[in-house]
């Protein structure tokens, strides 16, 4: 009996829901109106036909965007970063980033001088994007990004990028078929989506072009130029591994200001302190601490791993907002220094 109410009840609400809820249209009708809205914005026919023209919905796309788990992850079991970092820093990916590393060596020197980012951490986001430009991705940007703007559940960012593509193609920055990387729209070498490409790629290699997809210069440089970008310090190391003692009390260190943007994993971060700070508090770590404003974060929790990190690891957040990310990033860039 309260089964068969309870039933009756949800079947009520979800009618109600699907009663307030605008109903989407099918794709055809949403692409024709995009196209129609893409012409009025000066785009012109000849690249609308020949990005748009015959383009299908990709369901596997939804179906990847609905099942990305992560440090986000609101779920009774997340994920450690100790079994992400085994996944991800691994011997052969150390090994490769060194052949890598000698074979563009005077490019990246460079690159590393005209940017003031070291080139190691450069290194670690192409190793952990692309392993070094050999794994780009080879779907269709533009049927990946149409179909998530149309599916609706992050229509005005992707509605963005699909405009972003398409400007690429109708200012000749590149062709309609180079456009390929991965289910979410992200491209090349860098993994730029379009936006990125174009408010950030760069020539590395002097040919005048911004080549993310041929050119590892130009994806060192293209990725060079996003950190600077994006507050990247010259001359600040990311951070370091430390020690908490089992004492240590965080609720010392909890920052009062919660952040607005990639809330969850800079909800693990402390309050900004001086390295002295961290010291008094029985923090030790093998290598000296930065001179400037730490924060502590444990993506484990508290006894299972911990660092100190300054404004630049933030800043390799920006690349993607994760600390499981950005600490490979790091990690890798480190092994790389050796």
């Amino acid at each position: 009996m309260i089964r068969s109410a309870l039933t009756v009840l949800a079947f009520a609400c979800a009618a109600a829901a699907s009663a307030q809820a605008p109903e989407r249209p099918d794709f055809p009708s949403w692409l024709s109106a995009y196209r129609a809205a893409a012409l009025a914005r000066g785009i012109s026919p000849a690249t609308l036909d020949a990005m748009l023209g015959g383009l299908t919905a990709n369901e596997r796309v939804i179906s990847l965007d609905r099942n990305q788990p992560d440090e986000s992850s609101t779920a009774a079991a997340p994920p450690r970063f100790d079994a992400y970092l085994e996944r991800r820093l691994t011997p052969a990916r150390i090994s490769a980033g060194r052949t890598a590393s000698a074979s563009i060596a005077p490019a990246l020197a460079g690159i590393e001088a005209r940017y003031g980012v070291p080139g190691p951490i450069l290194l670690g986001i192409w190793g952990m994007e692309t392993s070094y430009g050999r794994i780009t991705g080879n779907m269709n940007v533009t049927r990946s990004l149409a179909t998530l703007a149309w599916d609706g559940r992050r229509e005005s960012l992707f509605t963005r990028e699909l405009d972003a593509a398409l400007e690429i193609v109708d200012r000749g920055l590149a062709p309609p078929e180079k456009l390929r990387g991965s289910w979410a729209g992200a491209m090349g070498q860098p993994q730029f989506l379009p936006s990125s490409y174009l408010a950030y790629a760069r020539d590395g290699d002097g040919d005048g072009k911004a080549d993310i997809w041929d050119s590892a210069p130009d994806a060192l440089a293209s990725i060079a130029n996003y950190l600077v970008e994006n507050g990247w310090q010259p001359g600040l190391a990311w951070g370091v591994a430390v020690t908490v003692p089992e004492s240590f009390d965080r609720a010392l260190v909890k920052n009062p200001v919660a952040p607005t943007s990639c809330i969850r994993p800079l909800e693990r971060h402390s309050l900004p302190l001086p390295a002295a700070q961290w010291q008094a508090y029985g923090l030790t770590s093998e290598k000296p601490l930065p001179d400037a404003p730490l924060t502590l974060i444990e993506p484990d929790g508290p006894g299972q791993g911990a660092w100190l990190v300054t404004a630049n690891y933030r800043t390799l957040m920006t690349y993607n907002c994760s600390n499981f990310y950005a600490l490979s990033v790091a990690m890798l860039g480190d092994e790389l220094s050796r």
